[in-house]
């Protein structure tokens, strides 16, 4: 990858684990990271959210896209 920057921050890791799994099967190239630190216990994550995901700017407007698919779906459940 690139030059990659942050496109979006998850909100905990079921989300993130999800998302990873749909941009892989489509062959979208992205990095998730998590901000989990052992020295606190994940408490950094109650704050900032569970991580983020990088990827290349030319595909945010599609990462975006399958996100806000992605999380109307959830919330219809």
């Amino acid at each position: 990858m690139g030059n990659s920057v942050k496109i979006l921050v998850f909100k905990n890791e079921v989300e993130a684990l999800l998302l990873d799994e749909i941009l892989t099967d489509k062959k979208i190239p992205h990095l998730l990271r998590s901000y989990h630190d052992s020295a606190y216990d994940g408490l950094w994550q109650l704050k900032s959210g569970w991580g983020h995901l990088e990827a290349e700017e030319e595909y945010r407007e599609e990462i975006m896209s399958i996100y806000d698919e992605m999380s109307r779906q959830s919330s219809i459940i």
